[in-house]
């Protein structure tokens, strides 16, 4: 989506419907994530963003972006590593003292677990992808709860694999299906603060980290003739309903999974 495709009449139904929040955008890795596609909606949408990078080998890919989106805080992140998440919230209670909007969009397994049988997944790669993958957003929710004094919004990105079998990916349906189930969970432990929390679910994307899939240019060809819509989603889209969410004219909305996918649930 171009720059002027944000100013379309669909974007400015929302208008400037996040000025003055404050969002945390994890998961940014280059132009193509989806994380970026909603880092760029909330902004446009007049929100104030915290962004993360994985590790200095990521960091030239990701702070150009945050520079450019007029990030106010740019951190690392490894939720795999001892103490780099708190230290982002950390940072966030000492800046900003409040947020409104954690995006959560991490995904991770060992590269030998993911392309092979779920039945011959090891211990090691499957508590390795449920703890990047799933705990560390209900990790995410724990640091936010004392910073959403005032409600707020969480949003994991998840796939149509957490619900339906799709070929190739593996064990990370078992893990998305945790995720969605912890959505649903957190939503309810939540939801007296006016926290409310989200799954989204996207269609297949070409991003580095689907890349990683086995025959995903397979995927990505059956998606576009099996959508009613007929074509994919873009990073834009995803981040366009990400955003709604976390409007107020998503209010009443909580626990849901959303799928921003052309429709392609659908199809037997």
């Amino acid at each position: 989506m171009t720059d002027a495709a944000l100013a379309d009449p669909g974007l400015s139904v929302l208008g400037t419907a996040l000025k003055g929040k404050r969002a945390l955008v994890l998961g940014i890795a280059n132009a193509d994530s989806i994380a970026y596609g909603c880092a760029r909606i909330f902004r446009r949408l007049g929100a104030e963003l915290a962004v993360t990078y994985l590790n200095e080998k990521a960091r030239p890919h990701v702070e150009p972006l945050a520079h450019d989106l007029g990030a106010a805080i740019v951190a690392p992140c490894d939720v795999s590593r001892p103490g780099e998440l708190e230290a982002v919230f950390a940072r966030i209670a000492q800046e900003w003292g409040g947020l409104d909007i954690a995006l959560h969009s991490i995904a991770f397994a060992p590269k030998a677990d993911l392309q092979g049988r779920l039945v011959d997944s090891s211990p090691e790669g499957f508590a390795v992808a449920m703890d990047v993958s799933c705990h560390s957003f209900i990790r995410m929710a724990r640091l936010a709860e004392p910073l959403m004094g005032g409600g707020g919004t969480l949003v994991a990105m998840s796939y149509h694999g957490a619900d339906k079998v799709v070929p190739n990916y593996n064990l990370m349906g078992p893990v998305k299906a945790a995720l969605e189930s912890a959505v649903r969970y957190l939503a309810f432990e939540l939801g007296p603060k006016d926290i409310r929390v989200h799954a989204v679910s996207p269609g297949p994307l070409k991003t580095r980290a689907a890349s990683g899939l086995k025959d995903f240019d397979v995927l990505l060809a059956e998606a576009t003739q099996r959508a009613p819509i007929g074509e994919l989603v873009d990073i834009d889209d995803v981040g366009l309903t990400t955003a709604f969410l976390a409007t107020p004219f998503a209010r009443r909305l909580t626990g849901m999974t959303v799928y921003v996918d052309g429709g392609l649930s659908i199809m037997a």
